[in-house]
């Protein structure tokens, strides 16, 4: 991918082409939208699926070892205590004392204690009021238009992300899950029962132990990842098909987490889409799974890129990793803000099944007839397997092929003129549409013709479409914003000799092919 000038400018160009052309828009946008929520229009679930259906062929329909699996979004709740969200899925929430906006500090801009930290505001209202609430703590600070100078980095040693303040709230957890409850049980009434059933009102710790006792009772949580689904459902997987370990279980589906930040349009959201796989292995085979797993996953992405060297590897930092993680590596693409994650492959050991199993009191382990015990040098051998995890991003994914596949070129007009062509080079496996037929105008027949090669399309799962709006070069514009790889012209040439026009989408190459080979070119060029 060039990286062109100004990467906020890069990016809203994009954010304008997705609302433009109908890949994303922003959710509930007539009531004012919700922070962080966004729709995908005819274009972008197409492309989504796309992009979701070549993991799904790469993952399980390529492979004898790897079956699918679609768990339910709520799940029982001790999963989630099994798991360890309930009680460590939190991220380090402060809040600014000036602009108060709040963030997650592990995630914050980095500042050296003592060093200068000035405060930029909206406006210089917002400075001066600033200046007059921090005089009447006692802190002096100097003020030129809407930015403060005069103070410095704490201990801490980052600041706020939207006005550099240094001058934060303390640490708290906040924990991700998003809740809700299930059943025919009003919360609320429950919750006033309790509460006048006390002699003297609670407060302070006791009061919310109250309260957190009172809506566990009914209280379920949207699923933060898919993957403990596939652990959850490791034994009747085993038991119901022919697979021994090693062997895979993949899903894809939506989780929900309540985050702190949101950021970078889909790149971080409060809904998202997973790709994610758990691969059952013997313990002291991990760790060459983990590096044929790495090394597929990256080929993978590489693919179906117009630029392979904006995608790399990253091996987590000891300090990094999960509590339960062995290794991990992040497949990581060139955003225009910087690297940022894809994917994540991770070596989760043999911790997810033996919490499971602990809590849940069922047996998650595997017995190999054909193996040796390597403690007692016998035929047979049980163990809890180890997890390699592959967890791609959908929604993540498709915004990273569609940065990777944007372009812009000076291309001369009817009159000879430089004009600006915007293109997106998505793959074809990845592109909505596949193929677009124009009839040239719409009279003669042509349209009748046009319609026809379209439902020639259709029938053998090409997805295509018939634009007849607007002149011809209007039209192919229109298809190249799409990343529609083939335009086909039905003219006056075609009603005389039964050929059309294809133009290709990267090149604007066009050659004259009979009509009657047109699907057969199609289909052979988008695989």
């Amino acid at each position: 991918m060039q990286q062109q000038e100004g990467t906020t400018d890069r990016m809203q160009k994009l954010v304008s082409l997705c609302k433009r052309r109908g890949f994303v828009f922003p959710s509930s946008e007539i009531y004012g939208g919700v922070r962080s929520g966004y729709d995908y229009g005819p274009l972008g679930v197409e492309l989504k699926r796309n992009l979701m259906s070549a993991w799904w062929r790469d993952m399980v329909h390529s492979r004898e070892n790897v079956v699918g699996l679609d768990a339910s979004i709520i799940m029982h709740p001790r999963v989630w205590e099994a798991s360890g969200h309930l009680a460590g899925f939190a991220d380090p929430l402060v809040d600014c004392l000036i602009c108060k906006e709040r963030f997650r500090a592990d995630k914050a801009p980095k500042l050296e204690p003592g060093l200068a930290a000035p405060v930029t505001l909206g406006d210089k209202e917002r400075a001066r009021v600033a200046q007059e609430a921090l005089a009447a703590k006692g802190i002096v600070v100097e003020r030129q238009g809407k930015t403060l100078t005069g103070l410095t980095g704490d201990e801490r040693g980052y600041c706020c992300p939207n006005c550099g303040s240094p001058l934060l709230s303390a640490e708290r957890p906040f924990n991700l899950m998003l809740r809700s409850s299930l059943g025919p049980v009003d919360q609320i009434a429950r919750i006033a029962q309790l509460l006048e059933a006390q002699e003297t009102m609670p407060r302070g710790a006791e009061l919310r132990a109250l309260l957190d006792g009172a809506i566990k009772e009914s209280a379920v949580y949207l699923r933060p990842e898919t993957a403990q689904g596939m652990f959850v459902q490791f034994l009747n997987v085993l038991q119901t098909t022919a697979q021994k370990v090693p062997f895979g279980i993949a899903q894809m589906g939506k989780s929900f987490r309540n985050e702190i930040t949101v950021e970078h349009f889909i790149f971080r959201s409060y809904e998202f889409e997973q790709m994610e796989m758990e691969f059952f292995c013997e313990p002291g085979t991990d760790d060459q799974w983990l590096t044929y797993w790495t090394e597929q996953r990256m080929s993978w992405w590489r693919r179906l890129a117009n630029h392979p060297e904006n995608f790399r590897l990253r091996a987590h930092e000891p300090a990094e990793l999960a509590h339960y993680a062995k290794a991990c590596y992040d497949v990581e693409f060139l955003y225009p803000w910087g690297w940022g994650e894809l994917e994540g492959v991770a070596n989760r050991t043999d911790y997810d099944l033996k919490k499971h199993s602990q809590v849940s009191g069922t047996n998650l382990t595997y017995f190999d007839q054909q193996a040796v015990d390597p403690e007692t040098g016998k035929q047979g051998r049980r163990f809890t397997p180890y997890v390699i995890e592959p967890a791609a991003g959908a929604t993540r994914g498709m915004l990273a092929f569609l940065l990777d596949a944007y372009h812009e070129e000076a291309v001369p007009d009817a009159k000879g003129e430089d004009a600006l062509r915007v293109v997106l080079k998505l793959h074809p496996t990845l592109a909505p549409i596949k193929a677009a037929v124009l009839p040239l105008v719409k009279k003669d027949g042509m349209p009748e013709k046009a319609r026809e090669l379209v439902h020639q399309l259709f029938d053998t799962g090409i997805n295509s479409t018939y634009d007849e709006q607007h002149a011809i070069g209007k039209r192919y514009r229109r298809h190249d914003e799409a990343g529609t790889p083939f335009c086909i012209t039905v003219d006056g040439q075609t009603l005389q000799d039964g050929t059309v026009t294809v133009r290709d989408r990267d090149t604007m190459q066009q050659e004259r092919v009979p009509s009657a080979e047109v699907v057969a070119l199609v289909g052979e060029r988008i695989r």
